[in-house]
């Protein structure tokens, strides 16, 4: 079994599993079909291609490196009428995440899936967005792919966080919350319904059900932990 690990990261992204007309939410993690529609993106799968549900059957995980920040955005729109002119100007409401770090695991039993899965994300069909188009994916966003399941690849992965999130932890060890499909972490605490299953991508008729997700925990090294130093006497500094 092999396991691709992507880092989503960057000063923006976004991650809506439940908007509607001018407020566009975000949840606080990518979501599934999110991650489907982007590798579909990398294959050249159009909307409408109901070839898209096969990848449903991938094994997914999301670790949350750093779980950055909520941003609202003040964005205006214009409508135009049917025949051109104009009609008016609103005001939609945009969410965010700012300066987020996420650690994302796809996995198949099937190996050349997940090769040609890695190959095309290499060198994408069409463009690749954090959740919209306006924030394409950065250059350094795959980690890799590696022999083993999720869980294993995840324990090996390094905290991606930023230095100066780290050194916010007094700590060598710290623990980072996965979000999962069910039964990909046997240490899972508890389970939700999420409504990011793709049932179909076009644009006439956007459909997504529910599928079971997991909350784990896992630990990861902290690089930028430095041990006080407690191997000193206060009579050393006697005469000095």
């Amino acid at each position: 079994m092999k396991t691709i690990l992507l880092k989503f990261a960057g000063p923006m992204q976004s991650w809506g599993t439940d908007s509607h007309f001018e407020t566009r939410h975000t949840d606080l993690y990518p979501s599934k079909s999110a991650v489907i529609g982007l590798i579909g993106a990398a294959l050249g799968i159009r909307r409408d291609d109901k070839s898209i549900c096969d990848f449903d059957s991938l094994k997914f995980a999301v670790r949350v490196d750093h779980e950055g920040s909520l941003l609202k955005d003040y964005h205006i729109a214009r409508k135009y009428k049917t025949g051109g002119d104009f009609d008016r100007t609103y005001v939609t409401e945009r969410y965010y995440l700012e300066d987020a770090v996420f650690v994302v695991a796809i996995s198949h039993e099937d190996d050349n899936f997940i090769e040609k899965i890695y190959e095309a994300l290499k060198r994408p069909y069409f463009q690749m967005f954090l959740g919209r188009r306006s924030i394409p994916v950065l250059a350094d966003f795959i980690l890799g792919n590696f022999d083993g399941d999720i869980r294993a690849a995840l324990e090996k992965c390094e905290w991606q966080a930023k230095d100066y999130y780290k050194k916010r932890y007094n700590t060598s060890q710290k623990s980072l919350d996965v979000y999962c499909d069910k039964g990909v972490f046997d240490n899972a605490d508890r389970e939700i319904l999420r409504q990011d299953k793709v049932t179909s991508f076009s644009n006439k008729h956007r459909q997504f059900s529910f599928r079971y997700e997991d909350h784990a925990k896992t630990y990861v090294t902290n690089s930028m932990f430095e041990a006080e130093d407690t191997d000193h006497n206060i009579f050393d500094l006697v005469g000095e």
